[in-house]
């Protein structure tokens, strides 16, 4: 009589894992020679000591009062207060539009909007003046409508009526961009033209990020793929680009970029300063994204431009619709990388006399009522550059997550 077995089964278990007691990983790991144990407690020590100044400096001699006094100042520099609506309107739209697309799309663009909604909403409970967190609550409610109206053409449309939604959607988002700046800035007449490099502060700092991201990464793909052109001179002329860029420190091209470009053009040819500013910022950031794109290229097989051969495509289309989104998806990490280093690179602004967030910290510091406030400004700008930063950091791990990006 012949048995039958049953095949195995393929799904994979989780690792074994052993708890440890508490009080046997501190003797394992933090006490296990005596060298160890007064390493440990010295540590401990200095980091209670640590803990503690800094405790009773934020909470005890801290003057917090510097940044609710200034935020005006520190945010839109002295941009006219009877034009702020402007800045809100521009707010306004983003939120709409953002609350839109999370209506319509979901998932990541939906938290996204949530985040800000709920940001807006925290911000009208601290102790703003009362015009302040009416708008703030108006930018939340923003966001809320925008939310609704995408929910309500997700289900009211289908099929083409739908995708015509999404492309009318793309339209609006890369129109918003100039719209906006127009608007900021003014044409004269019913708006009159704001000179940003004195009055901006950190809106200034967002617009030379949003500028620059916008326009690298797009810069910084052409710069890859005529790097790796058959042509010889598009390919000669793209390197000799990206190490000559890559090889000068950033603050150099921006003392060149305010000094010497105005020696060298035209008298009746003045570009206003910040757009200068933003230009560099831009060529440098795009010949170090060439250089991240550049390596996802190389990491996508021969057998992926032989299987597009195969299959009619041509060396465009092989590009565009093969190996392009499969490069990009590659090297999120280190696309977002650069995204955060060229928004902290703003702060360099201040050294061509652009009054951006830290450059206008100064100023303040020269009023005699808030001498010695310092250290204060310091920390609100580096919390407020590190929540930026680390939202980027996290929705590029969202997305990551979402693509695969890494698994096997």
């Amino acid at each position: 009589m012949m048995r039958s077995y049953e095949p195995a089964s393929n799904a994979q278990l989780p690792p074994p894992t052993e708890r440890i007691p508490v009080v046997r990983w501190l003797r394992q790991n933090l006490f296990s020679s005596w060298f160890n144990a007064i390493l440990t407690l010295a540590s401990a020590a200095l980091i209670v000591t640590l803990v503690y100044g800094l405790g009773r400096w934020a909470i005890v001699e801290a003057r917090w009062e510097v940044i609710p006094a200034n935020l005006k100042l520190l945010v839109v520099g002295t941009y006219p207060i009877d034009q702020l609506w402007r800045v809100w309107a521009t707010l306004y739209a983003i939120g709409l539009l953002s609350g839109f697309s999370g209506g319509l799309h979901g998932g990541l663009i939906r938290r996204i909007a949530l985040v800000g909604a709920i940001a807006a909403i925290v911000l009208a409970i601290l102790p703003f003046p009362l015009a302040t967190r009416g708008w703030l609550l108006g930018a939340a409610a923003s966001v809320g409508g925008g939310f609704g109206l995408g929910r309500l053409a997700q289900f009211a449309t289908g099929g083409r009526s739908r995708r015509w939604i999404k492309r009318i959607e793309i339209a609006v988002w890369i129109l918003s961009f100039p719209i906006g700046l127009v608007l900021l800035n003014g044409v004269g007449g019913p708006l009159p033209v704001i000179k940003a490099r004195n009055q901006w502060g950190f809106l200034l700092n967002l617009l030379g990020a949003v500028v620059g991201i916008g326009l690298s990464l797009p810069l910084g793909v052409l710069l890859a793929l005529g790097r790796r052109s058959k042509l010889p001179a598009i390919r000669l002329v793209c390197t000799a680009y990206i190490e000559l860029i890559r090889g000068v420190p950033l603050i150099s091209l921006l003392f060149m970029a305010s000094i010497m470009l105005q020696l060298l053009l035209p008298d009746n040819i003045r570009p206003d300063l910040v757009i200068r500013a933003m230009i560099t910022i831009t060529i440098f950031s795009s010949a170090y994204m060439a250089e991240n794109v550049r390596g996802g290229l190389q990491a996508i097989p021969k057998g992926q431009y032989e299987a597009a051969y195969a299959v009619g495509l041509n060396g465009a289309l092989t590009t565009i619709l093969i190996i392009l989104p499969q490069a990009l998806r590659a090297v999120i990490p280190a696309i977002v990388g650069q995204f955060i280093a060229l928004f902290k690179d703003t702060t360099l602004f201040g050294f061509i006399a652009i009054l951006e967030l830290l450059n206008i910290s100064r100023s303040v510091l020269s009023n005699l009522e808030w001498r010695g406030t310092i250290f204060e400004l310091y920390v609100f700008i580096g919390v407020v550059f590190w929540i930026l930063c680390y939202s980027m950091s996290a929705i590029s791990r969202r997305i990551e997550k979402r693509l695969g990006v890494g698994e096997r």
